[in-house]
C-alpha cells in the first residue's frame, strides 16, 4: 500500500526563489512589480516563470488586461506556498534572546550536598533578585549525569566531575584545598597550634568520615598511601548536622576549604590546617555541547560564572 502523504523523495523540490516568484505574482499580478521585488530584471523574472511552468507542467499564469492572474492549478498551491514561505522565515530567524525578567521556566542544576550548602543559596537569591518567573531543581550527580546533561534533563552540573570529558564544555570556578575543623574550645587543640596541633595529634584524635561529595576519595587516597591512622568515630552520607555534630563532641572532620569554612561560620567552628597533603582539586561548570549556543543554558551558566568564577 502507498501512503500518500509520505516524501516522494525522487520528485525535484522547487527552488525557494521559485516559491517567492509565485507568491509575488498572485500579490502583484505584474512581471515588473515581481521583479523589483526581488532585485531581479524582467528577463530573468521570465526565465525563472518559464522554468517553474516547465517543472510543474501548468502555465501558472495568464496575461490578461487585468494582469496576470493565475490558473487554477496556481489557486490550489498558493496557500501551500505561502505557508512553505512563512515556515523558512521562521527557521531563518535568530533565537530570540532569553529574557529573564518574563521567562517561566525550571533549571535542573546537578551538586553534591555540600554545594546545597555553598554555592546554592547564592544562586537561587540571584536568580530570584532577577528573574521571578524561574525556579531550581537541585539534582544529585550520580552515574546517569552525563545522560541528563545531553538530553537536557539537567541544564548543567557544578563540582569536581573529572569523568565528563568528551561531547562537553567546561568551566574553571575555583580551586578548592583541605581544612580540618574542630568545636572552638576543643579540650586538646589550644591557640599554639605549632604545640598542639600535628599529624601525631591529628592521628590521636576520633575523626568524623563523611561519603558525599565527589573529592572524598581524594582524602582516602591521601590517608591510604601516607599510611595514616585515622581514627573514625562517626560514618556520615553527607554534610547533614555536620556542625551540630562537631560542636558537640570532640570529633575533627577533614573536608574541602569552602565548605569547611561555611560550616565554621554557621557553627561557630575552628578551622585547623590540614597537617599532611592532599591533592587539591578545581570545582568547574559542566554542560553538554549540545546546549553550548542556547540562549537559556547560556544565561544560567553566566549566573554562575558571575557568582563563583575566580571566588577562591
Amino acid at each position: 500500500m502507498v501512503d500518500n502523504g509520505a516524501m516522494d523523495l525522487d520528485a525535484p523540490l522547487l527552488d525557494v526563489k521559485f516559491l517567492r516568484l509565485l507568491d509575488l505574482l498572485c500579490a502583484t499580478g505584474s512581471v515588473t512589480r515581481s521583479a523589483d521585488a526581488l532585485g531581479q530584471s524582467q528577463s530573468t523574472i521570465s526565465t525563472w516563470l518559464s522554468q517553474l511552468r516547465q517543472q510543474l507542467d501548468d502555465p501558472l499564469f495568464i496575461r490578461t488586461s487585468k494582469g496576470m492572474l493565475p490558473t487554477p492549478r496556481t489557486e490550489a498551491l498558493i496557500g501551500t506556498v505561502r505557508e512553505i514561505l512563512a515556515g523558512m522565515s521562521r527557521l531563518s530567524r535568530p533565537e530570540k534572546p532569553f529574557d529573564p525578567a518574563t521567562a517561566e521556566k525550571r533549571f535542573s542544576i546537578c551538586m553534591t550536598d555540600a554545594s546545597h550548602i555553598t554555592l546554592l543559596p547564592s544562586i537561587l537569591n540571584h536568580v530570584h533578585a532577577v528573574a521571578p518567573g524561574i525556579s531550581l531543581q537541585a539534582s544529585v550527580i550520580g552515574p546517569d549525569l552525563a545522560d541528563k546533561l545531553e538530553s537536557g534533563e539537567a541544564d548543567t552540573a557544578l563540582g569536581y566531575l573529572p569523568w565528563l570529558d568528551a561531547g562537553f564544555y567546561q568551566q574553571t570556578f575555583y580551586k578548592q584545598d583541605w581544612i580540618c575543623l574542630a568545636k572552638a574550645n576543643h579540650p586538646r587543640i589550644g591557640d599554639n597550634l605549632a604545640q598542639c596541633w600535628s599529624l601525631e595529634a591529628y592521628q590521636a584524635e576520633r575523626h568524623i568520615s563523611i561519603s558525599s561529595g565527589t573529592g572524598h576519595q581524594l582524602l582516602d587516597n591521601a590517608i591510604e598511601s601516607l599510611q595514616i591512622r585515622r581514627k573514625v568515630g562517626l560514618e556520615l552520607p553527607g554534610f547533614l548536622g555536620l556542625s551540630s555534630i562537631l560542636g558537640g563532641s570532640n570529633l575533627i572532620a577533614t573536608l574541602p576549604r569552602m565548605i569547611g569554612e561555611t560550616l565554621a561560620r554557621a557553627g561557630h567552628l575552628r578551622v585547623l590546617p590540614c597537617p599532611f597533603e592532599i591533592p587539591g582539586f578545581t570545582v568547574k561548570q559542566y554542560w553538554h555541547a549540545r546546549y553550548q549556543q542556547d540562549s537559556a543554558n547560556r544565561w544560567l551558566r553566566s549566573v554562575c560564572a558571575g557568582l563563583f568564577m575566580h571566588q577562591a
